[in-house]
């Protein structure tokens, strides 16, 4: 396949403010559509074992009166729009470390940062919660680190939503839509288009319009992996993308070097997606009660129909267990 090529954009000032919205008024109302879609990921991630786990792990720290680590479960983690990458290890402390750039994340000294070799996406507008009760699991069956890949949320995310993006994330995806209304805002209100876009902003060659990114692969989560394919000494070896972020992820290698594709492993959970991308091993699961993936299917199909729905939180049953089914896969 062609590799897509990235045009600068040169787009005239636009003569009226009138569109730009103060920060006080936009953020707030951001914060509260990601602080209702972390109330999902209590659906369908295993938000409940995240937390019992690291409650249990920082417990000899709280006995000694010893200050916590930053945990991802804070209030304000919860409703923050910003994306981060979250590098998520069950078996070392302090489990979970935080980074809210692309480039300082390809240039940090530690070990761990270069050595992850898993990474995973989660679905429409889930927060940090969410992407790391999904990473968390995947760490625990594999005895690995994972970077999960947090989705900013901006107020294209928010125009999408109110489109239905729930529930036509797939068509959304073939039209392009979040792309269109992330440069339409970018051009009329740059201010109000950098809410909920830092991650995006920091990955190399971002192209912005007025600061404000615009998206090179349809979403500032699929930009941060493809920078993070491109760029990394060490190529990843295994990508997992539940809901639209198995569509993120396919966003995100399209264009690679086939030298980054090969041998790469690709699990989707609930959103089966083209396997059309050369040396990509693709391990796609679709449950057989999950009516929202295979509404979003669009065609794609699906390796293994377990008997699950969308959810990943075993709470609630059939629940896909997605950590069982990555080590499956690898197994396979």
């Amino acid at each position: 396949m062609a590799k897509r090529e990235v045009l600068p954009i040169d787009i005239p000032e636009l003569p009226l403010k009138s569109y730009e919205l103060p920060d006080w008024l936009v953020e707030p109302a951001v914060r509260s559509c990601r602080l209702f879609n972390t109330a999902l990921d209590f659906v369908f991630y295993d938000v409940s074992t995240l937390r019992a786990a690291l409650h249990e792990k920082d417990a000899p720290m709280r006995a000694k009166h010893e200050k916590l680590p930053s945990r991802i479960i804070d209030s304000d983690a919860l409703s923050n729009p910003e994306g981060s990458l979250l590098l998520i290890d069950a078996t070392t402390e302090p489990y979970v470390h935080r980074y809210h750039s692309v480039d300082r994340f390809l240039k940090s000294p530690y070990k761990e940062t270069r050595t992850v070799d898993i990474a995973t996406i989660t679905g429409v507008g889930s927060s940090a919660l969410g992407s790391a009760a999904l990473a968390w699991d995947i760490s625990v069956a594999l005895k690995k680190p994972v970077l999960a890949i947090v989705p900013g949320y901006g107020v294209a995310d928010v125009v999408l939503q109110g489109l239905g993006g729930w529930f036509a994330f797939g068509l959304h995806d073939f039209l392009g839509s979040k792309t269109f209304i992330q440069t339409g805002l970018a051009m009329a209100a740059p201010k109000t288009a950098r809410i909920g876009r830092n991650l995006a902003t920091s990955t190399p060659q971002e192209p912005t319009v007025r600061g404000a990114p615009i998206f090179r692969y349809g979403s500032g989560s699929s930009d941060a992996l493809h920078a993070l394919l491109q760029d990394r000494v060490t190529p990843f070896r295994l990508l997992v993308g539940h809901s639209k972020g198995a569509l993120q992820i396919n966003n995100a290698i399209q264009s690679l070097p086939a030298e980054r594709t090969k041998r790469l492993r690709v699990v989707t959970l609930g959103c089966p997606v083209g396997e059309n991308v050369p040396g990509v091993d693709y391990h796609q699961y679709l449950g057989l009660f999950d009516a929202l993936g295979q509404l979003n299917a669009w065609g794609h199909p699906a390796n293994h129909w377990p008997l699950t729905w969308h959810s990943t939180n075993p709470v609630l049953p059939p629940a896909m267990a997605a950590g069982e089914i990555t080590a499956e896969s690898v197994r396979a």
